[in-house]
C-alpha cells in the first residue's frame, strides 16, 4: 500500500516537471516523486518513493513499463514499504492520463467493460510485493487521497511481509485462488494475495470489485479513479520490472457490428439460507440484431446455484456464466428476454450476486 501524501501544489509542480519530458523520451528517473508520461500520455510511470529516504531509480520503457535499476531500501518488514514504483492509467494526486475514461462510477457500463493486463519480472533477492493498486472514492476525485477503498492484487511477494489488516477468507477469481485480507487505515484496504504466484494477469476490473462489494467493503456508487501496477519494496528491489501494462475497455460489443446487450437483475425474494433472482433481463441496446448473448456475474463466497431457468448456466469458482438457449438468443434492437435462478447461501449472509455483464 503506497501513500503519496504530498501537498497538492507540490504534486502539480512535480507532475509539471515530469511532463516536460518529450513523449518519445525514455528517461531514468531517480527523483523521489519523479514521473513521466509514456505513449503520448496514455500512461504515467512514477518513481514514488513515499516511505523512505533511500535511493531508487527506474528506467522507463516507452512500450509500457519500467525497470527498477537501483534500490537501496532497508525498511523493517513489520512496517510500511519504502516506495511504490508503478505505472498507471487515471488520476493520481492531480496527475491524470489521457483517454482512460477515469474516474468512472462502479455501476456504469463503462466500468463493467474495463480490463487490465500486466507482465512482470522478478529478482531472486530483496523483500517486496508485486501488486495492482485500484483506488476508489465516493466522488469522481482527480486529486488528493481517495477515501473509499484501496483494492490491491498481489501477484507475487518475497520475504516476511503481509497486507494491511487480517485474512478474512479466500476467493477463486481471474483464474487463480487468492487469500483475501481486510483492514482500514481511514479507508478500506482489501488485498487479494495469490496463493500460487504468477508473473502476469489479464482480468476484468469488476471481477475483483464485485467480490469487494459482496463482502461489504465497497459500494457501487463509488468511483474508480486509477488503475496502477507496480511493486512495494521493503528491502532492495533492483531488478523488479513491469514488461508490459494495459488498461482497455471491451466496449460491451457482441460480434455483430452495432449490437450490444445489457443485463439487469431483480431479487424476487430471499430468506435465511437462500434467495431467488428473477427476472434477469437481457436487452439489446444496439442498433442491429444480435444472434447470441452471454451474461456473467459473481456469486458471493459460500453461495451456490441450486436451480435455474430460461438459459444455460455454468459455474467456475464464484464466476457464473449464462448463455442463451436456441429459442431466445436472437434479439432485435430494443428486444429483450429473461432468465432466473435460485441460490443457497450461508445463514446470516446478506450478500447477493453482483457484477452482471453482458456480451
Amino acid at each position: 500500500m503506497r501513500r503519496v501524501h504530498i501537498p497538492l501544489a507540490l504534486a502539480v509542480l512535480l507532475a509539471a516537471f515530469a511532463f516536460a519530458v518529450p513523449a518519445h523520451a525514455a528517461p531514468v528517473i531517480c527523483e523521489k516523486y519523479g514521473s513521466a508520461q509514456i505513449q503520448n500520455g496514455r500512461y504515467i510511470v512514477q518513481n514514488n518513493v513515499w516511505g523512505a529516504s533511500t535511493a531508487q531509480c527506474i528506467d522507463v520503457n516507452q512500450n509500457g513499463g519500467f525497470t527498477v535499476t537501483q534500490a537501496a531500501h532497508n525498511n523493517a518488514t513489520n512496517g510500511a514499504p519504502a516506495a511504490y514504483p508503478s505505472i498507471y492509467a487515471g488520476c493520481h494526486y492531480a496527475a491524470c492520463t489521457t483517454g482512460s475514461g477515469l474516474p468512472v462510477r462502479a455501476d456504469a457500463s463503462g466500468f463493467r467493460n474495463l480490463r487490465s493486463s500486466v507482465s512482470m519480472s522478478y529478482p531472486g533477492s530483496g523483500t517486496w510485493n508485486a501488486a495492482y493498486d485500484l483506488w476508489f472514492d465516493p466522488t469522481p476525485r482527480t486529486d488528493g487521497q481517495n477515501t473509499g477503498a484501496e483494492l490491491m492484487i498481489w501477484l507475487n511477494h518475497r520475504g516476511s511481509i503481509q497486507p494491511i489488516g487480517s485474512r478474512v477468507g479466500t476467493a477463486n477469481l481471474a483464474g487463480g485462488t487468492w487469500d483475501v485480507w481486510f483492514g482500514n487505515v481511514g479507508w478500506n484496504v482489501i488485498s487479494y494475495v495469490r496463493t500460487s504466484p504468477t508473473s502476469s494477469i489479464d482480468f476484468a476490473v469488476d471481477t475483483f470489485f464485485s467480490d469487494v462489494v459482496a463482502r461489504g467493503y465497497g459500494q457501487r456508487s463509488w468511483y474508480l479513479t486509477s488503475v496502477q501496477a507496480g511493486f512495494e519494496p521493503w528491502v532492495g528491489g533492483a531488478g523488479l520490472a513491469v514488461n508490459s501494462f494495459a488498461v482497455t475497455t471491451s466496449g460491451g460489443q457482441d460480434p455483430q457490428p452495432g449490437g450490444s446487450c445489457q443485463a439487469t437483475a431483480t431479487t424476487q425474494g430471499q430468506w435465511a439460507t437462500g434467495y431467488v433472482v428473477q427476472p434477469v433481463t437481457v436487452v439489446n441496446r444496439g442498433s442491429s440484431p444480435i444472434s447470441g448473448w452471454r451474461v456473467t456475474f459473481t456469486l458471493p463466497a459460500g453461495h451456490a446455484i441450486t436451480g435455474s431457468w430460461g438459459a444455460q448456466f455454468s459455474t467456475s469458482g464464484q464466476t457464473v456464466t449464462v448463455t442463451n438457449f436456441p429459442y431466445n438468443g436472437n434479439l432485435a434492437p430494443g428486444a429483450s428476454t429473461t432468465f432466473g435462478f435460485q441460490a443457497a447461501k450461508p445463514s446470516g449472509s446478506s450478500a447477493l450476486p453482483s457484477g452482471y455483464t453482458c456480451a
